[in-house]
């Protein structure tokens, strides 16, 4: 009866351990398969980088004014001058004069794009297409109205919801920047050394070339095959060289043909 027992409890652990090797196995599955979907949702270091870039897109269209503002009450005859673009009002402008994240609604999601590169303004490849056949008057059905064809997708408006969220904050590590390290890149100073992870912000590094979209495996991927393609047109080129001088000895052979 105790051995009928334990073999019993036995095989329930055995079970056990291969429901949970397998729901692990399902789980890494699903990741890698949510990774690949260009809808699934913004991840932080998505937000930050677009964040970051709006910012730095609106505080340099102002830093290189000369404009000077006043600062003071209302009835000093002497009243403190200021150049704007070292001024307060100059930040709380870019940060909020509208708002940063709502320029984060004029991203569309480009499907046929890899990473965050997916988040870019203006129309994707796909929905241009769709457009010009809507313009030739062929028609087409998305289920939804024609109207709505252009409006930010469900990702876009979470990225500007965690965008709210990341600026309400940081809002110190902001000012922090502003006033202290503007020599310092924001996306670096903000995202990497205070709102990511170490294991989250990889995003970071990918480009948009105008061309082919690079992420940073593709990026080291490329380096390698530009070192081993140099190194092996140097050996060529000293194989040439060796063969135009004869040799090592610097002897040359002539042949003579009767």
């Amino acid at each position: 009866m105790q051995n009928s027992l334990i073999v019993n409890l036995a095989v329930l652990f055995f079970l056990s351990v291969q429901l949970i090797l397998v729901r692990c196995e399902d789980d890494e599955e699903d990741n890698s398969i949510s990774k690949q979907d260009p809808h699934r949702d913004p991840s932080l270091c998505e937000v930050c980088k677009y964040l970051t870039t709006e910012l730095k897109g609106r505080l340099d269209e102002t830093g290189k004014t000369k404009e000077v503002i006043e600062t003071g009450y209302g009835l000093d005859t002497k009243k403190k001058k200021k150049e704007y673009y070292k001024s307060e009002l100059r930040l709380i402008e870019a940060v909020n004069d509208p708002h940063v994240c709502d320029k984060i609604l004029e991203y569309n999601i480009h499907a046929e794009r890899k990473g965050s590169l997916r988040f870019a303004k203006g129309r994707s490849q796909t929905m241009e297409a769709l457009h010009n056949l809507k313009d030739k008057g062929v028609k087409v059905e998305l289920g939804i109205p024609y109207e709505m064809w252009d409006t930010p997708s469900s990702g876009v408006t979470e990225m500007q919801r965690k965008c709210f969220k990341i600026v309400e904050e940081y809002e110190d590590d902001i000012e922090d920047w502003y006033w202290n390290n503007q020599h310092e890149d924001l996306t670096k100073f903000l995202c990497r050394d205070k709102v990511l992870s170490l294991n989250d912000q990889e995003c970071l590094a990918e480009q948009w070339t105008g061309e082919t979209e690079k992420t940073s495996e593709e990026k080291g991927s490329k380096e390698k095959r530009s070192k081993k393609k140099t190194k092996k047109s140097n050996n060529l080129e000293k194989s040439k060289l060796k063969g135009d001088t004869g040799g090592d000895d610097g002897t040359h052979e002539t042949k003579t043909e009767l």
